[in-house]
């Protein structure tokens, strides 16, 4: 794996930019998802910063700083010359997780699974961009709306699910978000409690979701069914883990409350941070 985002269903002409749907309206029409990635300032402008997305070796991650834009579109997937979205590479090796998460589910989940979100999620961006222009039937708005919310949230969640993994990852956070969730949930033991019972109990296929409502200035702890469906709009995901069956089937079979608990050794509560205290710096800014 390369430090270059893979290209899915790329455009090989070079097609500008402005010839797809542009960034500020695409990212408006996937509404939660793209702002809470990018945060609060991000829509309608670039990354300028030094975070290219480009994996860094086991043990050499550098820590991330509080900024007003915690992903940068590369880390998000996203190549702005093309206007499309992009599978983006793994911020570490495959085996990095290892013993806790495997290097074959990594490669299966990152590559196939993950790769097809995306797929999925520039099909039904081309399908509105041809309702729009009058080459397909504006009755397939319905079918197309579906795709989109299913397949850009996948991709979204994946791309926190990433980031929010770390080899140095786990244990009792400290700074500011350790604060905080002290704050919100009592103790670190019993929001630990509170996420476990919440990700091991998703009905069928979802997630468990650790998310900031800057409204309230509050963390809460959250379900996603799928991928869409039981969020709540305006809240920012710091932490996600997938708890779909091909997340963890390889290794932990149908204990999913064993791979719950493993993924607690891994969580990139530096990341976490960083989320939540540039979403509060945005919000600062906005004022």
């Amino acid at each position: 794996m390369t430090g270059k985002p893979m290209r899915i269903d790329g455009n090989d002409d070079g097609v500008a930019a402005d010839s797809a749907l542009p960034r500020r309206e695409l990212l408006a029409s996937l509404g939660l998802g793209a702002a809470a990635l990018l945060g609060g300032e991000a829509l309608g402008r670039q990354s300028t910063g030094p975070r290219t997305g480009r994996r860094q070796p086991p043990g050499t991650q550098p820590r991330m700083q509080p900024q007003t834009q915690p992903m940068s579109p590369d880390e998000i997937g996203w190549d702005a010359k093309a206007g499309r979205y992009v599978l983006p590479p793994l911020p570490y090796a495959y085996g990095a997780l290892e013993p806790h998460i495997d290097e074959t589910t990594m490669r299966l989940h990152h590559d196939k699974h993950h790769a097809g979100y995306v797929r999925g999620m520039n099909a039904a961006l081309d399908a509105m961009k041809e309702i729009r222009g009058g080459s397909r039937d504006a009755g397939e708005v319905k079918r197309w709306s579906r795709q989109l919310a299913f397949n850009g949230s996948g991709h979204f969640l994946h791309t926190v699910f990433w980031y929010c993994m770390s080899p140095e990852g786990g244990g009792r956070p400290g700074g500011a978000i350790g604060r905080q969730i002290a704050r919100d949930f009592g103790s670190f033991e019993q929001f630990s409690t509170h996420f476990q019972a919440a990700a091991g109990s998703v009905e069928g296929s979802g997630w468990g979701l650790l998310v900031y409502e800057p409204l309230a200035n509050k963390l809460l702890v959250m379900q996603a069914e799928k991928h869409q469906n039981l969020t709540a709009w305006g809240v920012i995901p710091l932490v996600a883990i997938d708890v779909w069956e091909h997340a963890y089937y390889l290794k932990y079979q149908n204990r999913r409350k064993d791979y719950v608990r493993a993924f607690m050794n891994v969580i990139n509560w530096e990341f976490a941070e960083a989320k939540m205290t540039g979403t509060m710096q945005a919000l600062r800014g906005a004022h």
